[in-house]
């Protein structure tokens, strides 16, 4: 089983373009939708974690799902995977990137891929909020989340602390 999450996550690392946000719509397929090693809430229940802790939420969901299938192996396997080809590939591009970020045809590339990457990131959001937001009350701490972070601009780590503060009064 480790041999197998570092193969799926090293998979995911390659070919995610656009960070950890990007990355959580191909973790939710392989993990969910492909080989039904979890369910949409468990993996839900990892991102949320995943978020209030230190890191980037690819490394850390990687590392909670590896942990959760095969334990403190699976983590370290899923981590490493999630992690290599990114750093392998940080290594090689930094090594001529400052050379061909100025063609056209890789400036015209980058316009292509940022509205992907943004596709995909709401894409995850998306499946997030439908499988979280489901009742009235999850709603309005939903919306006042939201616009805590969008309107008044408060610190996240705040609307966390809240939102826990509201879920422990309201449910």
């Amino acid at each position: 089983m480790v041999f197998k999450l570092f193969i799926l996550f090293a998979k995911i690392g390659a070919f995610s373009i656009g960070g950890g946000y990007a990355m959580l719509p191909f973790i939710q397929r392989e993990v969910i939708e492909k080989n039904h090693w979890m369910t949409f809430q468990e993996f839900s229940d990892i991102l949320a974690i995943s978020q209030m802790t230190p890191g980037p939420i690819a490394v850390n969901s990687a590392t909670f799902v590896g942990y959760k299938l095969a334990g403190i192996w699976g983590s370290i396997f899923a981590t490493l995977g999630v992690v290599l080809p990114s750093f392998l590939m940080i290594i090689l591009i930094a090594s001529f990137f400052a050379k061909v970020y100025e063609k056209e045809l890789v400036k015209k590339a980058f316009m292509g891929i940022r509205p992907a990457i943004v596709g995909l990131i709401a894409f995850s959001a998306y499946g997030i909020t439908k499988t979280n937001v489901i009742d009235f009350k999850s709603s309005a701490i939903f919306i006042l989340g939201f616009s805590s972070l969008f309107i008044k601009k408060m610190d996240p780590i705040y609307v966390i602390i809240i939102s826990a503060i509201i879920g422990i009064i309201v449910y």
